[in-house]
């Protein structure tokens, strides 16, 4: 495989990939971030010369492992106890994917390692053991508490994932959200750090004011978006809809960091639709002037 093909089968595989991801660390935003390292390790022993048999199995453990890596630096530890003879059936297809990401963060991380690869990404009992490391035996046990537990949380209801966040913030992303809904790109170039940092996730990174001016630009020659103030994961953050579809969901959403008064970060999610898969999102009151 030319390096071309690998790109490619990459970008097809990235979307599965994320979904494992952003289950095992209980956020699409963190599971993106997760799949960017384990991408970057992937490329890294590609370069080293590894050979790799079966690629969507090799990444799938890469991610995996950067998976645990990340639960453990962030040491988040919310299991519940189960009994030893429990035993479950899956969840229908569309009731596991309604299963807010939280929710399957309460699983014990090899349980929730085999409910996903198995009943969300469609993977065999051995392919599980594989990739997690683990016996045959113990990935069908994991399973099979997995399958029970998820099922006696998804009964208790939803997540709430509201922010409760200073009232300075909400009135910087809002007013943000509005200059976006006037077309005022001036006014928002000026909110600008000088050494800002835009990442349009799954496409590019840029670096400084000047690099980054074209963004806008870019916006204000498309008028098929329309843009709302709301939250994604309990983060603020500017909702993005496509007029030319069902307007019920975001097509996408932006991020943005701040250092005082100025931005200093800018993640759009553009380029990478596949994160708003089961994503945690509300739209918000804006601020009282």
């Amino acid at each position: 495989m030319n390096d071309e093909e690998f790109e490619t089968r990459l970008q097809e595989l990235r979307p599965r990939l994320h979904r494992y991801c952003a289950r095992m660390t209980g956020s699409a935003v963190d599971g993106e971030d997760v799949l960017q390292d384990a991408l970057v390790k992937a490329l890294h022993a590609r370069a080293e010369g590894m050979a790799v048999e079966n690629l969507g199995g090799w990444l799938l453990r890469i991610a995996h492992n950067t998976s645990l890596d990340f639960l453990r630096q962030r040491a988040r530890r919310n299991v519940i106890p189960l009994t030893e003879d429990m035993e479950g059936a899956a969840m229908p297809q569309d009731d596991i994917l309604e299963v807010g990401f939280q929710t399957f963060m309460q699983l014990p991380e090899l349980q929730r390692c085999a409910v996903i690869l198995k009943d969300v990404l469609g993977h065999s009992v051995e392919e599980i053991a594989e990739i997690a490391g683990c016996t045959a035996a113990a990935a069908k046990s994991a399973l099979q508490r997995g399958r029970v537990a998820l099922r006696q949380l998804a009964a208790q209801g939803a997540d709430a994932r509201m922010p409760l966040l200073p009232e300075a913030d909400r009135d910087r992303v809002a007013n943000y959200v509005r200059l976006f809904q006037s077309g005022e790109f001036d006014a928002i170039r000026a909110l600008l750090a000088e050494e800002v940092q835009l990442e349009l996730v799954n496409k590019l990174r840029l670096n400084g004011r000047q690099s980054t001016s074209v963004y806008f630009t870019r916006y204000a020659e498309v008028s098929k978006w329309r843009f709302a103030f709301g939250a994604v994961e309990g983060q603020l953050a500017m909702l993005v809809f496509d007029c030319g579809g069902d307007m019920l969901a975001p097509a996408h959403f932006v991020l943005l960091s701040w250092h005082g008064d100025k931005i200093s970060g800018i993640r759009d999610f553009l380029f990478a639709p596949y994160v708003m898969a089961s994503l945690d999102w509300i739209r918000m009151p804006a601020p009282i002037s």
